[in-house]
């Protein structure tokens, strides 16, 4: 069973978006998700900056996506924690995964990997599997090659991959996280990092990803509860295996239901959906879209 948040000290949640885009309804129901928990349970809520994407994360965006959510009225607790002030923190982490021979260097670009994918498949003559995500598995191309298992740094494009089978080796039986409800009960859930592969878990122009990014950037800012979309939901599978790994404490997690559109499909920014700039724009008021959202 993970450990559950001590009870002497209060709860921590966090909101945690990328400016790499407007804010819209969705995030707005997700930042008023957890502060509505962090109030009821006498918490603190925190903001984090997830800007590891320096191309398309930019100033004028983090600039708007702060004032949104001042205009929401949400009230952060504390420092905002900036991702891409804290690279050093992420190198050390996958320096030391890879000290361990739990990740390895790849050099498969993205349409490589589908193509090397559909080959055995089509030799196999059987579907070849997909990650939650909808992505196909990566086939292990570079995982046992030299160059993947070489120690040196490598100059040419790579990203480093979790050798997934290692890792659970390494991680042992029990791999399991705690959902939370209001009433404070918890249902144990079973992970089940198998379904992900050998994610990625840093890049060459980037030294994280989401993955790792996330589970260290919770233990250091010391949350305790989780909230956030049901399409993140599978990747916690990834977080409580890197959690067990790097000697992270576990937080409880919850998933809260996503909006859509009128054709059924999650709101989000690359596909455009109304932003809250925009409703603003409208006339629209913040307490509207608090009313709207149940949070009246």
């Amino acid at each position: 069973m993970p450990p559950s948040p001590s009870a002497s000290q209060p709860p921590v949640l966090r909101f945690a978006p990328s400016p790499n885009g407007r804010l819209h309804l969705g995030h707005a129901l997700s930042a008023l998700t957890n502060e509505r928990l962090a109030r009821m349970m006498g918490g603190r809520l925190l903001l984090r900056i997830e800007d590891i994407d320096r191309e398309r994360c930019t100033p004028a965006l983090e600039a708007a996506l702060r004032n949104d959510l001042a205009w929401l009225g949400i009230a952060f607790d504390g420092a905002v924690r900036q991702q891409s002030e804290h690279f050093a923190d992420y190198r050390v982490a996958t320096r030391d995964l890879r000290r361990r021979g739990l990740v390895y260097a790849c050099f498969c670009s993205r349409q490589e990997v589908r193509a090397a994918a559909a080959a055995r498949a089509a030799a196999s003559g059987e579907p070849w599997p997909t990650d939650p995500d909808g992505a196909p598995l990566y086939p292990g191309t570079c995982r046992a090659s030299a160059l993947g298992e070489g120690a040196r740094e490598i100059e040419a494009p790579h990203v480093l991959r979790l050798d997934l089978e290692r890792a659970l080796t390494e991680a042992g039986e029990g791999l399991r996280y705690g959902v939370f409800d209001d009433e404070g009960a918890v249902e144990i859930v079973a992970a089940q990092p198998r379904r992900w592969g050998d994610v990625v878990l840093a890049r060459k122009d980037a030294p994280t990803s989401y993955h790792l990014a996330v589970v260290l950037d919770d233990a250091r800012q010391g949350v305790t509860h989780v909230v956030r979309g049901r399409d993140l939901e599978a990747a916690t599978d990834i977080h409580v295996l890197l959690q067990r790994l790097l000697g992270l404490p576990a937080p409880l997690y919850r998933f809260h239901d996503l909006l859509v559109d009128a054709e059924g499909r999650k709101l989000s920014k690359s596909r455009g959906s109304e932003s809250l700039a925009e409703l603003r724009a409208k006339g629209v008021t913040a307490q509207q879209i608090r009313r709207d959202l149940g949070f009246a």
